[in-house]
């Protein structure tokens, strides 16, 4: 069994994560099993750098393999705002509902052909030494009207995806995590690991 710390303290990352690479023979550690409190500071202007950086924090504070991920959305008609900025879109204190109703009311009477959007990934694996690769995903949809469905976390209930007809709120997370950008780039991660490339990076961590 390998062991990976997860790098987040977003319990809706931790639960999707886990369930993406936790049945590849890979056991999962969240920080706070590993004993880690203090959140690290994103400075990155993308998501791989957000996502390198988290990864090679913990990697290195722990004495672990670690992952992470940055992840945002990206929407047309707003200049592909928030993006790397998601999770701070609505400022200081703001939870998902809050960014969700302050999406819809950016985009009120925006049409759907122009409501187009994109969720992003990019998972960070890293060794303590500061060694790292990553892996990136994405998926394309479009901003509903209103919100739906009480499944998912983030901007979920908003993010209508045209092949299911339905948000990734509305659909199983067997469904969501087939098609979705973190989805991707964890299973991207995980295959890497699997590999002789990967045993070896494990096998001089």
């Amino acid at each position: 069994m390998i062991e990976l710390l997860l790098a987040t303290f977003n319990p809706g990352k931790t639960r999707e994560i886990a369930r993406l690479i936790g049945g590849r023979g890979f056991h999962v550690r969240g920080l706070g099993d590993a004993g880690i409190r203090e959140a690290y500071e994103e400075r990155g202007g993308t998501y791989g750098e957000n996502a390198i950086g988290k990864a090679r924090h913990y990697a290195a504070l722990a004495g672990l393999v670690a992952v992470a991920d940055d992840s945002g959305i990206e929407v047309e008609a707003l200049g592909n705002r928030p993006g790397v900025l998601s999770a701070r879109y609505g400022g200081d204190g703001a939870d998902d509902a809050d960014r969700c109703r302050l999406m819809l009311r950016e985009l009120e009477g925006v049409p759907e052909a122009r409501r187009g959007a994109r969720y992003i990934a990019v998972a960070a694996i890293a060794r303590p030494d500061g060694m790292s690769k990553t892996f990136r995903g994405e998926c394309a949809g479009r901003i509903a009207l209103a919100l739906s469905g009480k499944g998912g976390f983030g901007y979920d209930p908003l993010f209508f995806y045209p092949a299911y007809g339905a948000t990734f709120a509305e659909v199983t997370q067997e469904k969501k995590d087939a098609v979705s950008h973190r989805g991707a780039a964890f299973r991207a991660l995980a295959a890497f690991l699997s590999s002789e490339e990967g045993k070896a990076f494990r096998a001089t961590a």
